[in-house]
């Protein structure tokens, strides 16, 4: 199976279940106060530049009539809330527009970066709403990059008229997220959360020269199998193969590189659950919504809490809920799965005592730059444990816990000219313990062996396992739209 971007030009609808802004559109389905008269942020340079002092001063204005329109009436609903405030934007930028003489986009986007100021993520909304956006990298208020899915990289506007200012933004993020317990400043220079639509932010500061924050969106965040399919993630073949592992209750490790598409994948493979299956996702940040995604009825979505800055007698952040933490109660919740998010810490050893213990059918991702080091990263997690335990332990439990390891790899080939292609490349079975006490391992999906001869065939998969009878079919041209040979469980 030849390796494909992610999507090419993805429509992405927000997780179900998530509040949307009540932002009215106009008769041609353009919203209302877009940054530009025709293009979307993000996808071409703005026609119209927006006056940030402006709308900051206007949405001061705004801000101060809420606040007393929520002091007379405690109780009002946030819906008509946003209707009333929308009420104020427009009449404020009718004045100030008759005031300065602007033109009728010119007054849109005025009156959507005011909104976007007082109820979404203020300068950073309109790359947040670019469709085609991967990452949005900032380098401190006044130099932000976005990283499209195909590899394309572009530096626009800033976000930001300072430091503190572009603080004070992040730390909004976290209050309109829900996350009151986060925050950051140079006592606490981290932070780490998922966004009202689903995208990951991880930012730092006081440890630097400037802040540095990156937001992942999820650009695919509700595909199935069958979608990665003609994506290009994965062939029907192994689309077949990974259900079936599901459905027979196979536990299964997802591994890849940064950005591979590991979460893509794993949300997929959810949906290969029964929906009245009950089942557990335990997480740092929410990025399965399999909690809101209209199909699982019986989900137990928890999610680890930052501790508040204070420590308590024994060290520890007062108020933190690792996800060790978080795995013990699970295991007393009568469920039939448990999915973790991503192991990256000391709750593998909880993880690989469910894996063992449990009736099967858990999922889970974890780092790997490399499908043969994954054994290694679990044994170094294991060594990160409070009781420091041993290589040995980590790899009998591995073996005893797992039944199949899927690898997701990114090759990136735009520095040459090309784009980025995501796809599972290996397919792992462990069969037991092996030599020197490492699991033992069949190989059931690998790339094929060098004869690709281009850039365009690798990452074709075919089966490898012993176990299986191998097609005799001739591999065709590079040019071929079937695309070069694989062999295949038959």
């Amino acid at each position: 199976m030849r390796g494909k971007p992610l999507h090419p030009d993805p429509t992405v609808a927000p997780p179900p279940g998530r509040p949307q802004p009540a932002w009215p559109h106009q008769a041609n389905g353009t919203a209302a106060g877009a940054a530009s008269s025709t293009h979307a942020l993000g996808t071409a340079t703005p026609q119209v530049t927006v006056d940030y002092q402006v709308a900051r001063h206007i949405a001061g204005q705004v801000a101060k009539q809420r606040e007393e329109l929520l002091k007379a009436k405690p109780d009002m609903d946030r819906a008509s809330e946003q209707q009333r405030c929308l009420d104020w934007i427009n009449e404020a930028v009718a004045l100030w527009s008759d005031s300065a003489a602007m033109a009728p986009q010119e007054d849109e986007a005025l009156r959507r970066a005011v909104y976007d100021l007082l109820f979404r993520a203020g300068r950073l909304q309109p790359y947040l709403d670019d469709e085609r956006v991967e990452d949005i990298i900032i380098q401190g208020p006044d130099e932000v990059w976005l990283d499209y899915g195909d590899g394309e990289r572009r530096m626009v506007g800033p976000i930001a008229e300072s430091e503190d200012e572009l603080l004070e933004l992040l730390r909004e993020l976290a209050r309109s997220s829900g996350h009151n317990e986060r925050t950051i400043s140079t006592a606490n220079p981290t932070l780490a959360l998922s966004l009202q639509d689903g995208s990951r932010l991880q930012a730092i500061t006081g440890l630097g020269p400037m802040t540095y924050a990156v937001i992942r969106r999820h650009r695919v965040s509700h595909a199935g199998l069958d979608d990665l399919v003609r994506l290009g993630t994965i062939d029907p073949i192994l689309r077949d193969f990974l259900g079936a592992c599901v459905r027979a209750e196979k536990n299964i490790m997802i591994a890849g590189k940064q950005k591979a598409g590991k979460t893509t994948l794993l949300r997929a493979m959810l949906k290969e659950f029964g929906p009245e299956c009950r089942f557990a996702t335990i997480q740092t940040e929410d990025e399965l919504f399999a909690h809101a995604n209209g199909y699982h009825r019986q989900v137990v979505s928890l999610v680890g809490r930052e501790s508040n800055g204070e420590k308590d007698v024994t060290g520890r952040g007062a108020g933190e809920v690792t996800l060790l933490d978080l795995m013990h109660p699970a295991l007393r919740m009568s469920l039939e799965r448990i999915v973790v998010g991503e192991v990256r810490g000391p709750e593998v050893v909880a993880m690989m005592q469910a894996l063992t213990n449990g009736s099967g059918g858990n999922l889970c991702t974890i780092h790997a730059r490399r499908p043969d080091i994954i054994f290694d990263r679990i044994a170094e997690l294991y060594a990160l444990a409070q009781d420091n335990l041993s290589e040995q332990l980590a790899y009998r439990q591995t073996a005893n816990g797992l039944d199949f390891i899927v690898y997701v790899d990114m090759t990136d080939e735009t520095q040459i000219g090309g784009r980025r292609h995501r796809y599972v490349s290996h397919v792992l079975e462990l069969t037991g313990i092996g030599e020197n006490g490492r699991p033992a391992t069949n190989t059931v999906f690998s790339p094929e062996p060098s004869s690709a001869s281009c850039a365009r065939c690798r990452g074709w998969i075919r089966a490898a396992s012993t176990t299986c009878a191998a097609s005799a079919s001739t591999p065709p041209s590079c040019n071929s739209p079937t695309g070069p040979g694989r062999r295949r469980c038959s």
